[in-house]
């Protein structure tokens, strides 16, 4: 079994922040993948499941919000006896280009409050894929920026950008990240030729 997390805030309010790509990545991937509809769970979170081949998934989406979504991740690895190792991290990350991902197993948390919490948790040993959403130039505009809705002109590489990791999903279960990244721009690339 896999646990793939998306993380964000729960509720209406944060739906279309740049701060929650990462729930928007997991509905993209349960959707485009038919997995079981959303449901309310023990774990401070919504649940579904499904399979890649054979090997079962389980993706969270914690309801506890961002700084907190450690809590949710702990129970669930407690619950299934799952290892780090078995975690994929679904985030927003400012320090890459908007629509671009990077892959990376471990590390730091670079100041993402919701990474922080899944660290003190159950420890950096976990998968993390880093969706760019773009700096917004300068430091006093973070904030604002990351908290803030996706304007109408980013909607076209995100929308990309999401298709494409929900259709790369599975490659993240062959040990290779960078065919997973490469597969990832390559169709990214060809959404937008």
């Amino acid at each position: 079994m896999q646990l793939f997390v998306g993380l964000g805030n729960p509720g209406q309010a944060y739906q279309g922040q740049r701060h929650n790509i990462g729930f928007m990545a997991v509905d993209r991937l349960v959707d485009r993948h038919r997995f079981d509809s959303w449901r309310a769970s023990k774990f401070q979170g919504a649940i579904s499941q499904g399979h890649f081949g054979s090997e079962k998934i389980l993706v969270l989406k914690p309801d506890t919000y961002m700084n907190e979504s450690g809590r949710s991740v702990g129970a669930v690895l407690r619950f299934f006896n799952l290892d780090p190792a078995q975690v994929w991290v679904f985030h927003d990350e400012l320090d890459l280009a908007a629509g671009r991902i990077r892959v990376k197993l471990g590390g730091g948390n670079g100041g993402h409050n919701g990474l922080r919490s899944i660290d003190a948790h159950i420890g950096t040993d976990y998968h993390r894929i880093r969706l760019g959403i773009g700096h917004p130039g300068h430091k006093e505009r973070v904030t604002g920026h990351v908290l803030g809705d996706f304007a109408k002109s980013d909607i076209e590489w995100r929308d990309s950008l999401l298709d494409a990791v929900a259709e790369a999903a599975p490659l993240l279960l062959s040990a290779d990240e960078a065919a997973f990244a490469n597969k990832v721009h390559t169709l990214i690339g060809s959404a937008n030729a």
